[in-house]
C-alpha cells in the first residue's frame, strides 16, 4: 500500500502532490498503530464506565446541513446508550463557530494537517464514528475523505469500534479506492443510499443499508415565520427559497506556493478555504459559474412574474456567500441573503420550513425542508441530489449545473411545483417516513454491532435487531420543546 501510493507521488507532475502526501503520511501511520496495538492496546471498554466515542467529521464550516445531520446522529446515540454510559468527542475546525452545537460532546480542535493527531486521539478512545456526509469521494477535497478513513482504519488497525454513519460515496481518485479498500474492510460502512453501498461493494467494503441522519430534526415554524417577516415578507406572497453554491471551484487541493501568497501578501484570498488548501480557479471556472447563476437567475425572475412569489437566496454554507452574492443582483426584485455565517441551524431549517418551494443546489436544504412537505427541486453537481431525488420516485426534479438549458428547465420545475404542489409534497411525505424508518433500523443496527463487540454493555433490552425500528430514534429536541411551550 505504502509502496503504491509513494509510486503515485513519484508520477505526479511537479515536484509534490500534497494530497497524496497526505495519504501516504495517514496509511503509514494506520500500519503503525497496527504494529503499536501488539504492544500498547490503547484504550479498552470496561464494564461501569461510560463508552468513549469519537466522532470524526469536518465540523467548524458553518455547514448547516453538515452541522444537523451530526446533531442528530448524536441524539439518536444518547438515546440508544444513555447519558450515564455515552461520552462522546467530536472534531472541530474551528470551535468558535461551533461553540453553541453538539452540546453535552467534548469539541476537539482538528490541526489542519491530521494524521499525527488523529493517531494520538484515537489511541484514547474506544472507537470512532465517521459523521461526514460526503465521506467516500474525492469531488470536494481527497483529505476530506482520508480523515474519514483516517479515523476509521485506526481505530479498526486497534480492534475498537469503527463505523461509518450515514455518508456516501461517490466517484474516488485511484489512491483513494486503494485506502479504501485496504482500510475500511474491518469497518461498519452504513451509507445513506444503495448506491453508496454499490460503489463500496466494488472495493470490497461490506455495507449496512441506511440513511442520512437529519430526517429528525425539529424546529420551532415560528422562528422561520419571525425572520422572514424581518426579512421583508408580507405574509401572504409564496416564499420561493433558493440555494446556490459554486459547483465549479471543486475540489479543493493542498497549494504551497498559494498558500506562502495568502500568507506574505493576502494573494488568492477569495479562492482560499483553509490553511493551504485553495478552490480551483480560472476564467472559464468564473464563466461557468457566471451561466449557472444566470440560468438560475432567469428561470426564477420568470417565476416570480408569474406568481409574485417573495424569493429568499440561501446559503446553506458560509462558504456559500460568494455565490449568494453574485446571484443575488441578477433578479429583477429585491431578494434578502440568508446565510449561515450569520445564523444557526434553527434559523436556516425553519424558514427553509416555511418556505412554498424550495429550489436548491445543497443537499441539505432539500432533506432539511421535506419533514415539512415542502416541493422541492435540486440543481446538482454529482450524485447526492439525483440519489434522493431517485428515493423519492421524482428523478425529473433533478437538473444538472452545467444543462445548456437549465433557464428553461429551472422554470419548467418551479411551475410543475406549484402546478402540482400536493403530488410531489404527498410524494416527499412518503419518502420521509420510509426514511425515518432506514434511520431507526441504522440504530438497531448499530445496537447489535455494539453487542457484539462488547457483551457487557448495558443497553436497554428493547433496543436491538429485535426491536421497533420507530423505538431508535431520538425524541423531541429540548430545544424544539422551549420553543413552542
Amino acid at each position: 500500500m505504502l509502496g503504491r501510493l509513494r509510486e503515485l507521488i513519484r508520477e505526479n507532475v511537479g515536484p509534490i502532490d500534497t494530497d497524496l502526501a497526505l495519504q501516504a503520511s495517514m496509511a503509514g501511520l494506520i500500519e503503525a498503530a497496527a504494529t503499536r496495538y501488539a504492544v500498547d492496546p490503547g484504550a479498552r471498554w470496561k464494564p461501569g464506565e461510560p463508552l468513549r466515542l469519537l466522532f470524526v467529521g469536518y465540523a467548524g464550516s458553518r455547514n448547516t446541513g453538515a452541522d444537523v445531520r451530526v446533531e442528530e446522529m448524536v441524539r439518536q446515540f444518547r438515546h440508544l446508550l444513555g447519558d450515564d454510559l455515552a461520552e462522546l468527542s467530536i472534531l472541530t475546525i474551528d470551535p468558535a463557530r461551533t461553540r453553541n452545537y453538539f452540546r453535552t460532546v467534548r469539541q476537539l480542535t482538528l490541526p489542519p494537517v491530521f494524521p499525527k493527531y488523529l493517531f494520538d486521539a484515537v489511541h484514547q478512545q474506544h472507537g470512532v464514528i465517521a459523521c461526514e456526509g460526503s465521506m467516500f469521494k474525492s469531488k470536494f477535497a481527497n483529505a476530506l475523505t482520508t480523515l474519514m478513513i483516517g479515523g476509521l482504519g485506526l481505530a479498526a488497525a486497534e480492534n475498537k469500534i469503527a463505523v461509518a454513519y450515514g455518508g456516501e460515496a461517490g466517484r474516488m481518485d485511484p489512491s483513494v479506492e486503494a485506502m479504501v479498500r485496504r482500510y475500511c474492510r474491518d469497518a461498519l460502512v452504513i451509507p445513506r443510499n444503495v448506491e453508496s453501498e454499490q460503489i463500496l461493494g466494488r472495493l470490497g467494503v461490506t455495507t449496512r443499508p441506511g440513511t442520512d441522519t437529519a430526517w429528525t430534526y425539529e424546529v420551532d415554524p415560528a422562528i422561520g415565520r419571525a425572520t422572514l417577516e424581518r426579512l421583508g415578507w408580507d405574509g401572504r406572497a409564496p416564499v420561493l427559497s433558493v440555494c446556490p453554491i459554486n459547483p465549479f471551484w471543486w475540489p479543493v487541493k493542498p497549494d504551497l506556493l498559494k498558500g506562502a501568497g495568502w500568507a506574505l501578501a493576502g494573494a488568492f484570498e477569495r479562492e482560499h478555504y483553509r490553511s493551504v488548501y485553495f478552490h480551483a480557479s480560472s476564467a472559464e471556472i468564473r464563466r461557468s459559474q457566471d451561466r449557472y447563476l444566470s440560468a438560475l437567475a432567469g428561470g426564477v425572475n420568470a417565476f416570480v412574474e408569474r406568481t409574485g412569489a417573495f424569493v429568499v437566496v440561501v446559503g446553506m454554507e458560509m462558504l456559500d456567500r460568494y455565490a449568494a452574492e453574485a446571484l443575488e443582483p441578477k433578479l429583477h426584485r429585491r431578494a434578502p441573503l440568508l446565510v449561515s455565517d450569520d445564523h444557526d441551524h434553527d434559523v436556516m431549517v425553519s424558514v427553509l420550513r416555511n418556505s412554498s418551494y424550495v429550489l436548491s443546489s445543497r443537499y441539505h436544504a432539500l432533506v432539511c425542508s421535506m419533514p415539512a412537505g415542502v416541493p422541492s427541486a435540486g440543481v446538482t453537481m454529482d450524485e447526492r441530489i439525483p440519489n434522493l431525488m431517485a428515493d423519492r420516485g421524482s428523478p425529473e426534479l433533478a437538473l444538472r449545473v452545467d444543462d445548456p438549458e437549465l433557464e428553461e428547465r429551472v422554470l419548467d420545475v418551479l411551475l410543475r411545483l406549484r402546478d402540482h404542489r400536493d403530488e410531489v409534497a404527498a410524494g416527499i411525505r412518503k419518502c420521509v417516513d420510509a426514511n425515518l424508518v432506514r434511520m431507526g433500523q441504522m440504530g438497531m443496527t448499530l445496537v447489535d454491532h455494539l453487542r457484539e463487540l462488547h457483551p457487557d454493555l448495558p443497553i436497554d433490552a428493547r433496543f436491538g435487531g429485535h426491536g421497533d425500528p420507530l423505538e431508535h430514534l431520538p425524541g423531541r429536541r429540548l430545544g424544539a420543546e422551549r420553543a413552542s411551550a
